[in-house]
């Protein structure tokens, strides 16, 4: 649709249309969530359930997370060695999240601002994967999932960061309008329409969507490691990417042991998946699995090739002190199609792979924690 038709469409300036339409913007798609919202706001307004999972909901069993052999063992290097042959024939390429803002950082695209002194979260994730191709002599191509307001930074940063043994690509996810609780196109204070990215469900699509997966697979991708750029410790592991293969089920996802609230994993109706706790119904304690979703997983190829019907959640925010509603996809939600192995790793030390920020103060308090592991990783790290 042109971006004139847009704008007549939802009476919105002409930039805003051209945005949408930049980043593959579905009217249709919008049209049928927003339906939805008005026609459960006229039937049962408040009602609080549009959200939660339906099925039995069960913990999970014994032997449902399995343990990532610790670093030394026999078991570890078997899964390495059988991850350095994919790599190093080409079969891995890795998916950054980074659409994200760094508002709780000063302003700027979050993949941009320090990790650690004079190093970004993004060249923090580009220094592990040219020290993984430079130590297995090959290449491992990497892409960044944008957002509409991280989109040109980030192409500018790829554009001078790339090299030969890494080259970058770029996925942008796409863009919304949010919308008032009656299902109007929400305006901001300055009465500006309100975009939004739409959440990491995003991922199959964006890439879909760039051609560079239909590439990857031609060219002899099997599998894309995909993780949150703002998790620093979770580096492109060979024995993560030979733990999947060696589990033989189409999408591997990382957890680890704890009782934060967030994605877990659970068994829908006999299945094994990761859960939001906000999709669980009253009654059912989000703490029982003892176990949290970090949001890096290994997908083979055709779980992003595959056309998902992921659930577009209802999401509440407040923005300039009035509420809103936007609707967003999770990519965990890929475990409900996809069978899932969960692989069950360790948040610190020498083998952890969690140490996620999202703003100063937890900066701070892991920073330590971050310089001990990207070092014994052989990645430089200024005095």
């Amino acid at each position: 649709m042109l971006a004139s038709d847009l704008a007549d469409r939802y009476g919105i300036d002409r930039a805003v249309a051209e945005t949408l339409v930049a980043y593959g913007f579905e009217p249709e798609t919008f049209d049928g969530l927003r339906n939805r919202l008005t026609a459960r706001q006229a039937s049962t307004p408040g009602r609080t359930d549009a959200n939660w999972v339906s099925g039995s909901i069960e913990p999970p069993q014994q032997g449902d997370l399995v343990p990532l052999p610790p670093s030394g063992s026999v078991e570890r290097e078997q899964l390495a060695r059988a991850g350095r042959e994919a790599i190093s024939s080409g079969q891995v390429g890795v998916l950054l999240l980074a659409g994200g803002m760094a508002t709780r950082f000063g302003g700027g695209v979050k993949a941009l601002a320090e990790v650690l002194p004079g190093l970004t979260f993004a060249a923090a994730k580009l220094a592990d994967l040219c020290h993984v191709a430079g130590q297995l002599g090959c290449s491992v191509p990497l892409w960044l999932m944008t957002s509409f307001q991280s989109d040109g930074v980030l192409r500018d940063w790829a554009a001078a960061a790339a090299t030969s043994d890494v080259p970058i690509g770029i996925a942008p996810q796409g863009v919304s309008m949010r919308l008032t609780p009656a299902g109007g196109v929400f305006r901001d204070a300055r009465g500006a329409v309100s975009l939004h990215a739409p959440g990491h469900g995003d991922a199959p699509w964006a890439l879909q969507r760039s051609g560079d997966l239909s590439r990857f697979a031609q060219g002899g991708g099997r599998c894309l490691f995909v993780t949150n750029v703002d998790n620093a410790a979770a580096t492109l592991d060979p024995a993560v990417i030979g733990a999947h293969l060696a589990g033989a089920r189409p999408l591997t996802c990382e957890v680890v042991r704890g009782d934060a609230s967030g994605g877990s994993p659970w068994r829908v109706d006999g299945r094994l998946q990761i859960v939001e706790s906000f999709r669980l119904p009253p009654g059912v304690d989000p703490l029982v699995p003892g176990a949290v979703n970090t949001n890096s997983l290994v997908a083979d190829v055709e779980v992003f090739a595959a056309s998902w019907p992921l659930t577009w959640f209802e999401v509440h925010k407040q923005v300039d002190g009035a509420e809103v509603v936007q609707f967003e996809r999770l990519i965990g939600e890929l475990s409900a199609f996809a069978e899932t192995a969960l692989l069950l790793v360790e948040r610190d030390g020498p083998d952890g792979r969690f140490q996620p920020v999202k703003d100063p103060a937890e900066l701070q308090a892991r920073r330590p924690e971050i310089t001990r592991i990207l070092s014994g990783r052989g990645i430089e790290i200024a005095d």
